[in-house]
């Protein structure tokens, strides 16, 4: 990378970002349908196109039954025959001069939040999960535009295969729960220049601020470059991740978080 040359750091949260995932290294998987960290048992990292497709529209909902005798048409009518005034607007007593309960100065603004809708593709779906209450789950970072890497983290409760690898080292702390990294990929492209682990110091920083003490991520040992989703111990190490756990198929990598 050159001086010259700019980094940008994206937050998947709606379809155009999503639209920013570069394709893997590996021609066989994809980015945009993989869900093998989500589905503990049917997971898969393979190309999927159904999944780029608005999902299919939803059946209709079933007819109610016959109304209810007792409740006849209450849905309907806009009056309570119980409220005050006998109309949905009708006045509250408890309030003075009209006032509206938005307009109390002491109660706490909703804060608006991004929301991935149903007709999302399923992956940007899942990765949206967390909008509401804590943010996304995936970061691109963009070289001059151009996306060069990739990374999916959040919760451990998001990742079902991550928590079932974890379960097989009881002698790692259970509390707090950890955040995870389940996925750092950079482009064949990029290779070599270090945006892979820009990106996971930025994630890191998000996560930090969101209130996670730790991260850990679950390499596979001995698998292709391409194909582990994890990257390999020595890349977690120049990140300052260290063994929390050695295995000679599923080590764990933890970093403490600041």
């Amino acid at each position: 990378m050159t001086a010259a040359e700019t980094i940008t750091i994206v937050d998947i949260t709606d379809e155009a970002t999503f639209g920013l995932l570069p394709p893997c290294a590996d021609p066989g998987f994809d980015h945009r349908s993989c869900d093998y960290w989500e589905d503990a048992d049917r997971g898969s990292k393979a190309i999927r196109l159904g999944w780029l497709e608005p999902p299919r529209e939803a059946p209709a909902a079933p007819r109610r039954v016959a109304d209810n005798p007792f409740v006849a048409d209450l849905e309907a009518r806009s009056t309570n025959p119980f409220a005050p005034g006998g109309g949905v607007g009708a006045a509250n007593p408890f309030l003075s001069g009209g006032e509206a309960i938005d307009d109390n100065p002491f109660a706490p603004r909703p804060v608006a939040r991004p929301v991935v809708p149903d007709t999302a593709p399923r992956k940007l779906r899942l990765l949206g999960r967390g909008l509401r209450l804590t943010g996304s789950f995936a970061k691109v970072l963009l070289l001059e535009d151009v996306p060069a890497a990739y990374c999916q983290f959040g919760p451990l409760t998001a990742y079902p295969r991550a928590q079932r690898t974890r379960d097989l080292y009881p002698a790692l702390p259970d509390a707090p729960l950890p955040a995870v990294i389940t996925c750092i990929a950079s482009t064949a492209e990029a290779r070599g220049g270090g945006f892979a682990r820009q990106l996971v110091e930025a994630v890191c920083v998000d996560l930090s601020e969101r209130g996670f003490a730790a991260v850990e991520t679950y390499p596979e040992i001995g698998a292709r470059p391409d194909a582990t989703s994890a990257a390999a111990p020595p890349f977690w190490e120049s990140v300052g991740f260290v063994m929390a756990a050695p295995d000679e198929r599923f080590p764990v990598m933890r970093r403490e978080l600041a």
